[in-house]
This record gives C-alpha cells, structure tokens and sequence, in this order.
C-alpha cells in the first residue's frame, strides 16, 4: 500500500486557470509552443480570440507535474509580457427570472449551458465555463451577468 502511496504522490498533477493577454507583436510568435517545450507545462486552451495585429486573449488550464515547473513556466510568460489574470470572476444566473428559454445554450461552445431534457430546465455547470461571456449577449432576459 505504501508503494501505491508513493505512485499517486509522484503523480499529482497541478493545474492552474487563468486568462493571458498577448500584445500585438507576441500574436504570431510561437509562445504557447515554448512553454510546452521548454518548460514541459501542458496546455488546455478553453477559450481564444487570437487575430492577426490585434490583442490575443486566451482562458487555458496549465497543468504540470511539479508546482516549480508550472511556475517556471508562468514566470517565462511574463518575461515576455502576457499579462495573466487568474480566473476570479464566474458567471451568475438570476434563476428566479430565467424562463429556460436556452437562448444562451446556442452559443456556449464549452457546454456549460444545457436544457435538462427531462425537466426542461437550465444546467449551468460552472467547471465547463470557460468565461467567454456569450451567453449574457444572448439572454433574452438579461438575467446572466459576470460576477467578480
């Protein structure tokens, strides 16, 4: 059983939600490929909205097996200027005012927002949500918002 123990402890990964800003110039420079090869930090990409001379905007999960890796890897972001906001705010629905309608499951990409096929009511799961905020544009009833 020790052996098991030890097997799960050198395992553990660690993971880390945040949203990444690239200025213009870093666009088309391949940062992510970098912190992948070079710092061995694995990348979930949830959300982006990269143009070409536009600001790049991403909401990844880091995951590395070792806390000092994951950080090495932050840290070589921004040495080169990425700005990094820890995902702080979530999305909030008022439920008493939504009529489930499901405007909002038509364009959540992460499948966070769904109609429960039984009861016809909206599902909100939050750990799908990647906070690209589309849904608050297509509530009807304006009762999704962001809360910081």
């Amino acid at each position: 059983m020790k052996k098991t123990a030890k097997k799960a402890e050198r395992r553990q990964i660690f993971r880390k939600r945040v949203m990444l800003t690239f200025s213009q110039k870093l666009v088309g420079q391949p940062v992510m490929y970098r912190l992948i090869k070079e710092y061995d930090v694995a990348v979930n990409i949830l959300f982006a909205k990269v143009l070409p001379n536009e600001t790049g905007k991403l909401v990844v999960e880091f995951s590395a097996s070792d806390e000092k890796r994951l950080n090495k890897g932050i840290n070589f972001l921004k040495s080169l200027g990425v700005r990094i906001e820890p995902i702080s705010k979530e999305i909030v629905r008022d439920e008493e005012n939504c009529i489930d309608c499901g405007a909002c499951t038509s364009v959540c990409r992460s499948g966070a927002l769904s109609i429960d096929r039984k009861s016809f009511e909206l599902v909100f799961d939050q750990e799908k949500c990647v906070l690209c905020e589309m849904c608050i544009h297509a509530c009807p009833m304006k009762v999704i918002n962001i809360s910081f």
